[in-house]
């Protein structure tokens, strides 16, 4: 087998052209490739890919796990879906629908049993 004596450089025109038309890199990969040769993504304003592609199954399991997180992250935090309604309930009232803190019930409940 023998060595290639010359050498080429790649362009980032060329290696942007060529990430887009790849299929079979990761995203990390692609991202390594992107940053190394300083090509920029295909377009800012492009809209980012569907994980479930044409999959409609796989899209509407996905955007029920989506709805799931934003209710939850909206218990957490006490946020409301309006800003009107966001302005009248104060931020720290604890809803039932959010879980304690398992870590601050376990200091209450010892600072309580060594009070008696």
């Amino acid at each position: 087998m023998e060595r290639k004596v010359g050498s080429s450089t790649l362009t980032a025109k060329e290696v942007k052209a060529a990430l887009e038309k790849s299929t079979t890199l990761t995203a990390e990969e692609e991202k390594a490739l992107r940053m190394r040769h300083g090509a920029g993504a295909a377009s800012p304003t492009a809209p980012l890919p569907r994980a479930a592609g044409a999959n409609a199954e796989l899209a509407d399991e996905l955007l029920v796990i989506e709805m799931q997180l934003m209710k939850a992250m909206r218990a957490r935090t006490g946020q409301t879906r309006t800003a009107a309604n966001a302005s009248k309930a104060p931020a720290a009232v604890r809803t039932p629908e959010a879980p304690a803190n398992a870590t601050k019930d376990k200091i209450v409940r010892a600072l309580r049993t060594k009070k008696k």
